[in-house]
């Protein structure tokens, strides 16, 4: 189908600074979406890629404004968001299984689609890994939920059950949706904090204990957490943490960092402690994690700024800075 598209985009480049650009697009596959953009959220692997030359953003919510011949799920009006995975074989193990976000030749941002991103006036997808976003929440509510909320979501849902005690490492971006999720889904939920500062605010998101972990040599917690949960921007002092966990617990470190992993081997082994990687839900999932924030009011704390260069770059500095709080959203 002919699209015939100019837009605008926001693009990493070589010399680390977000730029400005315009780019085309001739057609609109038969499977595929075009969608104006109306909100993006700024996550922190945006600023790992700050410095490739493709389009930055991958939470983003917009209006489907064209719909290829194929496409049966859409229509024009209907709002949609999309996160980290883009596309996958559908016929290898992993997608069979519900799995696709491990797919071999699975689509990411980062990896592939780089003219594509959601700090953009407009962006092309295909229909089937798009997402309706419930009517109940506010697309700039939505916009966190692609990736911060959905990458939350898998360890949560995959492998906690309601009895359990979890442990969340962070009040930041992704452990105040964490608070909330685990909270919502009837577990203890034992945050871990460098201070006191964000205390109340972790007890009011859901939180049943709280303990600050700056200048502590050893954690009284009672009883230990059969989950812990790395939510921070760096890895932490596991010698800290490890003692807190159950024996055969599961940790979960979500902090994207390019440090190897180093934790203490007797630890792990005789505790029978396993170490969790995880990634953003796949589809199937990410869309039981948005009903589920629907139907129980989990929402991301947000700070918004205008879709624009200067916007951009000031929601950047502030991530940078680590002074957002506790999501950025771009808005149109």
């Amino acid at each position: 189908m002919k699209l015939d598209l100019d837009y605008t985009v926001y693009k990493g480049h070589p010399g680390g600074k977000v730029i400005k650009s315009q780019l085309h697009k001739d057609e609109l596959a038969a499977d595929e979406v075009l969608l104006k953009v109306t909100h993006a959220g700024l996550c922190g692997t945006d600023e790992h890629y700050k410095s490739s030359d493709m389009v930055l953003g991958h939470e983003g919510v917009g209006i489907v404004q064209q719909v290829g011949s194929e496409v049966e799920t859409f229509k024009i009006g209907d709002r949609a968001g999309w996160g980290y995975l883009h596309n996958c074989c559908m016929h290898c193990d992993q997608c069979l299984s519900g799995n696709e976000i491990f797919c071999d030749k699975r689509a990411m941002y980062g990896e592939r689609d780089l003219d594509q991103g959601a700090f953009a006036s407009h962006a092309v997808w295909k229909a089937a890994f798009l997402f309706h976003i419930p009517d109940s929440i506010t697309s700039s509510d939505a916009a966190p939920l692609m990736c911060a909320g959905s990458t939350v979501f898998n360890p949560l849902f995959t492998s906690v059950n309601p009895t359990d005690r979890v442990g969340i490492v962070g009040i930041g971006g992704l452990g105040h949706l964490a608070i909330q999720f685990a909270s919502k889904m009837g577990c203890e939920v034992v945050v871990f904090s460098s201070t006191d500062s964000k205390k109340e605010e972790a007890l009011k998101l859901g939180a049943t204990e709280f303990y600050a972990t700056k200048g502590v040599n050893k954690l009284e917690i009672g009883r230990r957490v059969n989950h812990l949960i790395i939510t921070t921007s760096a890895l932490p002092d596991w010698n800290l943490l490890l003692p807190v966990v159950e024996p055969r617990g599961i940790i979960f470190p979500l902090t994207v960092s390019e440090q190897d992993l180093v934790l203490p081997a007797m630890a792990i082994l005789t505790s029978g402690i396993r170490i969790q990687g995880s990634l953003p839900c796949s589809r199937g999932l990410h869309i039981k994690m948005l009903r589920f924030a629907a139907l129980h009011g989990i929402r991301p704390i947000t700070e918004e700024f205008p879709m624009n260069l200067e916007g951009v770059k000031q929601a950047m500095t502030r991530l940078e800075q680590g002074k957002v709080r506790y999501r950025a959203v771009l808005v149109v």
